[in-house]
């Protein structure tokens, strides 16, 4: 008997010998570019901060507090309010993915991609109805709690797929993949800004119904990437590849697998853990400042007046403003391509080598920014930043890779779940790090140009603790790999497939070639969105060097 959601189950994943590898990048990217809207969420919080009062804001009154304002409908949000949407997305997304990391390497990407798809876009319709309700609590639940859970999910449900497709280019294809969630933003921030103009009347400020629009293009883009999911058979490798680690003699790079279950008891994942919070936390930091700190550092000098920050007015403030937007459209920029070239310049370099150039050249930039800021050296400064969160990219997209080599193949996906904690984490640790050092900084009397050369001093710090962690990983122990029957038993439990079997259960495709149109069609589907959304970055960097 055939159920009706049988397409969805791993054993149905499995590709046959015609299978071009090169499906699954535009895929991984579908999701990802969807997911990655998260970054993006800011363009609505002003919008929804005046959701009653459309042009001016509703203020509560003083005895309003957060808990009530989660239920109150007869004044607006504050956006400091809304802004528990963003912190919700990143706790729940590392949470998710290490309470469900092993589930999806048991029922592969495809079912976790629709399951992703599902929350995501199903958190963004009872958002849509949070707003129409003017009931924050549902915002909360929708797109915090259950869209965070997709988030989760989507992040890493190609993970595993991409590094066993792409042995011989582990780094370069979850950069790839990587790359794509760092470019949601870069869509999606332009897209709902478009939709929020057309949907906007005099008595509405539209958000509601561009969410809606949004679940429903997202929904029909993260199900194409679902279902284009495919899992090689057990043991497929590309043709004529021989394995780093026979043929360089690598014990950074193991054929022996880790199962998830052990890894919070080796060091070297706790080592590879503080690698990644201290990256994210150093460059979060600098991202969720990058405006006002430029803003603040060069003042007048940004429009060529000799004035401070603090002697201009409002004309000038908005004119430095403009172009601060440009100097963070260009910051995201870096963070994409980043992603990319780092993550493939990995597989060159190696996984460990690469951090080392990541803490050591993201130490001395951090150190410099202050000298730079000091002799008013814009271009510096700004190349500085540039560079420090291209690294920043690099990181997230480079970890998958080093958690293959290390931990093995097997369960990375659910490995690198258990990872992104540090991700959650470095959300919290950054941020409070370079608010709480500028309004102490600020509070000192410190003029505002020069309060963030402290900060920036405590964040190479960070980069310095991460270099000795990365210092420290070596090949994980003999001891720690599962058996010749503790795999088996793992990969009857994953309903992995050898060549042979497979030949049974899809023998009409088994020796179909994938058409080369094919190839070409997925990307372009997914190339068309992510020029546009560079087109548009693209304009909005032209105001930083106008």
């Amino acid at each position: 008997m055939i159920h009706r959601f049988d397409f969805l189950d791993k054993r149905h994943t499995i590709a046959g010998n015609g299978f071009n590898r090169w499906l699954l990048p535009p895929a991984a990217l579908a999701i990802h570019l969807c997911i990655g809207m998260a970054y993006g969420f800011s363009v609505f919080w002003l919008p929804l901060s005046k959701a009653i009062g459309i042009k001016e804001r509703v203020s509560c009154g003083a005895d309003v507090g957060f808990f009530t304002e989660l239920f109150i409908t007869s004044c607006d949000w504050k956006i400091s309010t809304l802004g528990w949407m963003y912190t919700l997305f990143f706790v729940f997304l590392g949470s998710s993915a290490a309470v469900w990391g092993g589930w999806l390497e048991h029922v592969g990407p495809r079912k976790a991609g629709v399951v992703s798809a599902v929350c995501w876009c199903g958190g963004m319709l009872l958002s849509a109805l949070g707003i129409y309700t003017h009931q924050f609590w549902m915002m909360l639940l929708g797109s915090g709690v259950i869209g965070g859970i997709g988030l989760g999910l989507g992040y890493i449900s190609p993970v595993s797929t991409l590094i066993k497709w792409f042995p011989d280019k582990r780094g370069m294809a979850t950069g790839m993949a990587i790359m794509g969630f760092g470019g949601g933003a870069m869509i999606g921030s332009p897209l709902a800004a478009l939709l929020m103009k057309t949907f906007a009347t005099e008595t509405d400020v539209g958000v509601m119904q561009t969410f809606i629009v949004l679940a429903l293009i997202y929904f029909v883009f993260m199900l194409a990437g679902a279902l284009g999911y495919r899992i090689p058979a057990t043991g497929w490798q590309p043709k004529g590849w021989i394995p780093p680690a026979k043929q360089l003699n690598n014990d950074m790079i193991t054929p022996h697998h880790v199962h998830v279950k052990n890894v919070f008891k080796i060091k070297q994942f706790w080592l590879l853990w503080g690698v990644l919070c201290m990256n994210v936390s150093a460059g979060i930091g600098v991202i969720g400042m990058s405006s006002p700190m430029l803003q603040e550092v060069f003042g007048g000098q940004l429009i060529g007046i000799a004035k401070t920050y603090s002697e201009l007015d409002k004309t000038q403030l908005a004119s430095i403003a403009a172009i601060a937007a440009g100097f963070t459209a260009l910051l995201s920029l870096f963070n994409i391509g980043g992603r990319f070239f780092w993550a493939t310049l990995s597989d060159k370099l190696g996984r460990k080598m690469t951090y080392f150039v990541f803490f050591v050249l993201g130490g001395l930039l951090y150190i410099s920014v202050p000298s730079s800021a000091m002799l008013g050296n814009t271009p510096l400064f700004v190349a500085a930043l540039c560079i420090i969160l291209s690294m920043y990219g690099g990181g997230f997209a480079t970890v998958p890779a080093y958690l293959a080599d290390l931990f093995g193949t097997q369960m990375v996906g659910a490995i690198h779940g258990r990872l992104l904690t540090a991700w959650a984490t470095a959300g919290i640790l950054g941020p409070v790090i370079v608010n709480y050092m500028r309004d102490y900084q600020l509070g000192l009397g410190i003029p505002r140009e020069q309060v963030y050369n402290q900060t920036m001093l405590i964040l190479a710090g960070l980069l310095a603790i991460g270099f000795v962690c990365n210092l420290l990983i070596r090949p994980v122990a003999d001891k720690w790999f599962m058996t010749a029957d503790e795999l088996a038993k793992e990969k009857c439990l994953a309903n992995e497939k050898t060549h042979d079997e497979e030949v049974e259960a899809i023998d009409g495709e088994v020796d179909t070639p994938t058409h080369p149109a094919m190839v070409y069609l997925a990307w372009t589907l997914v190339g068309i969105p992510i020029a546009w959304g560079i087109y548009k970055t693209l304009m909005n960097v032209s105001k930083f060097f106008v």
